[in-house]
């Protein structure tokens, strides 16, 4: 069985990872479409692990996508085989900044407070 891949959105209905590939897909089409494809892979469990995916800790996880600059979405899981992604960024460092983690971490328990997970 695979999993399915969700966005987060906002109460309002806005949903931050979409507007993220957005400005991804007119930035840099290349990384766009890998960052596309690694979404899609993660459907299937076998990606769930380095070098695609890596656990970044408190239930978060990255899909990795290095270029000319590092593009990474971050996510977690949900019962029934779901995943929901919740921010996306860029950057040169190998190192995530900590107020992208506070972000990431800050919509997760958003989503699921309103979800009941």
């Amino acid at each position: 069985m695979e999993f399915s891949v969700e966005f987060y959105e906002t109460k309002t209905g806005y949903s931050p990872v979409e507007e993220f590939l957005d400005e991804l897909r007119c930035s840099d089409p290349d990384d766009f479409a890998a960052i596309l494809a690694g979404l899609a892979k993660l459907r299937n469990r076998q990606y769930h692990r380095e070098p695609l995916a890596k656990a970044l800790g408190k239930g978060l996880f990255e899909l990795r996508h290095v270029g000319k600059l590092n593009t990474r979405v971050l996510w977690f899981f949900v019962r029934g085989k779901r995943i929901v992604a919740v921010h996306g960024i860029r950057n040169k460092g190998q190192a995530i900044p900590a107020r992208h983690m506070d972000t990431a971490l800050a919509r997760m328990h958003d989503w699921q407070e309103r979800h009941g997970q």
